[in-house]
């Protein structure tokens, strides 16, 4: 098993990164975050991989950091989430964010992932909660209405989930802000 990958990124495609290790060019999958801070040739990666062995395919997964990985194997185990589908959830959410939403049982967040669905994230959540230590998460707050349109809006604008839900965070803490104003403020945090 390949265990971890580091070299020179070669190239990018839509949803891999082609890494060049000891002479040998290695297509690697990795979430959409990752994608973008590395896709320029010549940068130098370090991903943690998973090779995934099916009938007709061989393929390397990789992810920024062991925690990600570590997730990207336990959705792996859920009936219904292949590689792709793991993958994509991902780079929709962080890792604190996802662990979050199956600690506090949000189906409606998980199934913002094109492809998941009600019935899928509540068989990620029935699968993964017990899995998953909730002592570590309960210091991020559950995902409000206003801020759904937040990150709605800003993903409209092209911005990623996980641009967005960074941006959400460095708000300030206050309620009474219109919807439009914290959009504004999201904004101006990228700046």
């Amino acid at each position: 098993m390949i265990a971890s990958v580091e070299g020179i990124v070669a190239g990018a495609g839509t949803n891999y990164l082609i890494v060049t290790v000891g002479g040998v060019g290695l297509r690697v999958f990795v979430p959409d975050n990752l994608l973008r801070q590395k896709k320029s040739p010549g940068a130098h990666v370090h991903l943690y991989t998973h090779l995934h062995v099916r009938e007709n395919e061989i393929a390397l997964y990789g992810c920024a950091t062991g925690e990600e990985l570590e997730l990207f194997q336990m959705l792996l185990g859920v009936s219904g989430i292949g590689p792709r589908s793991a993958l994509t959830m991902l780079s929709f959410f962080s890792p604190e964010r996802l662990r979050t939403a199956i600690a506090m049982e949000q189906v409606e967040v998980l199934a913002q992932v094109p492809g998941v669905g009600p019935k899928t994230a509540r068989r990620v959540i029935f699968q993964l909660k017990d899995k998953l230590t909730v002592g570590a998460f309960e210091a991020v707050p559950p995902i409000t209405d206003q801020d759904a349109e937040v990150i709605s809006a800003l993903t409209a604008l092209g911005y990623s989930i996980v641009e967005a839900q960074t941006a959400l965070q460095s708000l300030p803490p206050d309620e009474e802000l219109p919807v439009e104003e914290r959009i504004r403020l999201a904004l101006a945090s990228f700046a």
